[in-house]
């Protein structure tokens, strides 16, 4: 098996911030796919309050229901989705920095064992050199795992507010 080059890693840390940008624009479209679609949800809804309210035989009893208890079902998803991935993003923070920890220890017993000032320097340069590219991994690491977070938690609230918007436009 051959070692990854600079430019291998390079190459996949652009390959992940392109993902990363798609995602981030999905997400940005349902976005504005939901606030749309919220608004045409809350027109119908109005016109269907003031009709009742007009005549209340004609009061739509089912869809006033619904206002709530659909609300509800995807706000409660929306939530689980954020407590389960950002628990799960914590998770990993705290081991990463359990790591660095480990990895700084180590680092720094090689200074202090150094038979060298070069030796000291290369180790701590080896310790740098190790710690940017671990930091830069991370960053994109959590930034992906941020989108998904995001994605995920708009998703129900996205559903509900575009097929209500559908169900509404009859």
């Amino acid at each position: 098996m051959t070692s990854q080059t600079h430019l291998d890693r390079f190459l996949a840390g652009a390959h992940s911030v392109g993902r990363d940008a798609r995602s981030a624009t999905a997400t940005a479209v349902a976005g504005g796919e939901t606030m749309k679609a919220a608004g045409d949800v809350i027109a119908a809804r109005l016109e269907i309050l003031a009709a009742g309210m007009a005549d209340p035989r004609k009061t739509d009893l089912e869809e006033i229901a619904l206002m709530s208890s659909e609300k509800v079902e995807a706000l409660s998803e929306s939530a689980a989705s954020l407590t389960r991935n950002l628990g799960a993003l914590g998770e990993r923070l705290s081991r990463t920095a359990a790591d660095e920890f480990a990895l700084a220890g180590k680092a720094a017993g090689a200074m202090a064992g150094a038979a060298s000032p070069q030796a000291f320097a290369t180790a701590q340069y080896n310790y740098a050199i190790g710690w940017f590219n671990r930091a830069t991994s991370q960053m994109l690491t959590l930034n992906t795992e941020v989108l998904k977070a995001q994605a995920e938690a708009l998703k129900p609230i996205h559903q509900t507010a575009v097929a209500n918007a559908r169900r509404l436009k009859r």
